[in-house]
């Protein structure tokens, strides 16, 4: 088999461009370079002929180039006739001079449209999450009542395995953030309360502003980001594997194998974990109160006088319906997973992100009631 050439020649205005040997695939780095040349030696030419009667072979890929080239000289406003061209190769350069003919132009958009069409899909995705939700809950409640029936089918070592995993191994965790956060609190409040001689009332806003808010929001907070991403891509990976279908398959209800004890342990461990984050935030915060020249009696004696076993129900009755918050939504966004690890990665990171959307949204109505009732 001959080299696939083409050899040109330009006289008097004249390109004449006469190909030869094969035109393929294999002869590509060849053929695009000579193909390159011509197109521009066409630009200074008036009349523009290629023999193709010497070719061998010709594919896809050749007849391809040659309609690039019959292309290239037509954009630079002359016109290239192809001669000798052999029968059999004919087809198939109609073909590649039918494809893509048509340019492809972006399509219109309207601003106001699409800013319309971005807040309907908002709003219904928002829509679908609350269903989910509330639907959740109330498969939830009837898998609860299924074992208040039946006791003996409540899985309490699932149980006692996810509490430990929740409540206990988090301690440390929540103990110094807390820890930090009542310092932070602490030192804020003396550094501008003593400008007007009142440093004292910072115990008044530690006190209150822990027992009521921070100290109970600031660990759901972490729970949802260290547990409720955990739940999350448990039941995800669940998902993915078929185990889920599986317990179905065997006449075992996944809420009530996978999602309850899970809830259970969330509700008891958040209350007592906010307890003790309450606790480690008090105590950091005097700490910080004795290093800025406050003693411990007086800090304990104005705790007293500024707080109230309302600020510590407070507190205490909200844990319980977000740690509820927390494994709903972490079980909702898992069983949403798809076969995919971007799935499992996007459902994660939405579990983590609703849930503390919702935990601050319930913690505001929760102020709203407490305040309308007095407390």
């Amino acid at each position: 088999m001959s080299d696939a050439l083409l050899d040109i020649s330009l006289k008097d205005g004249r390109l004449a461009l006469a190909a030869s040997g094969a035109w393929t695939a294999e002869r590509a780095g060849d053929l695009e370079r000579r193909i390159d040349s011509a197109a521009k030696r066409a630009r200074s030419a008036t009349t523009v002929e290629i023999r193709m009667g010497g070719v061998e072979r010709l594919d896809t890929f050749g007849a391809w180039l040659l309609e690039r080239l019959v292309r290239a000289v037509a954009s630079a406003g002359r016109e290239a006739q192809v001669v000798d061209l052999p029968e059999r190769y004919r087809d198939l350069l109609e073909e590649a001079h039918r494809a893509n003919r048509t340019a492809v132009s972006a399509p219109r958009t309207n601003p106001l449209g699409d800013a319309l069409e971005t807040l309907g899909r908002g709003t219904v995705g928002i829509l679908r999450d609350l269903v989910l939700i509330v639907q959740m809950f109330g498969e939830v409640a009837v898998a609860l009542l299924r074992v208040l029936v039946r006791p003996w089918t409540f899985r309490f070592t699932s149980t006692v395995h996810h509490l430990d995993r929740v409540g206990w191994r988090a301690v440390p965790v929540i103990l110094l953030m807390t820890f930090l956060l009542g310092c932070i609190i602490a030192q804020q409040g003396i550094f501008h309360f003593r400008r007007f001689g009142v440093e004292v009332y910072v115990v008044d806003m530690v006190g209150i502003l822990v027992l009521r808010e921070i100290g109970v929001l600031m660990t759901a907070i972490m729970i949802a980001g260290r547990s409720g991403s955990a739940y999350t891509a448990e039941l995800g990976s669940m998902k993915m594997r078929e185990e889920i279908d599986a317990l179905r398959t065997m006449g075992f209800d996944p809420l009530e194998v996978l999602v309850l004890p899970r809830l259970v342990a969330l509700v008891i461990a958040l209350p007592a974990l906010a307890f003790v984050g309450s606790m480690a935030a008090l105590y950091g915060a005097g700490l910080v109160c004795q290093l800025y020249g406050m003693s411990p009696e007086v800090f304990l004696a104005r705790l007293k006088d500024a707080i109230s076993l309302d600020d510590f129900l407070v507190g205490m009755i909200k844990a319980p319906f977000m740690a509820l918050v927390i494994g709903v939504v972490a079980s909702v966004e898992g069983l949403q997973v798809k076969g995919s690890a971007e799935s499992l990665g996007l459902n994660t990171t939405a579990s983590v992100v609703k849930a503390i959307f919702l935990m601050i949204g319930l913690d505001g109505a929760f102020a709203i009631f407490f305040a309308s009732i007095g407390m």
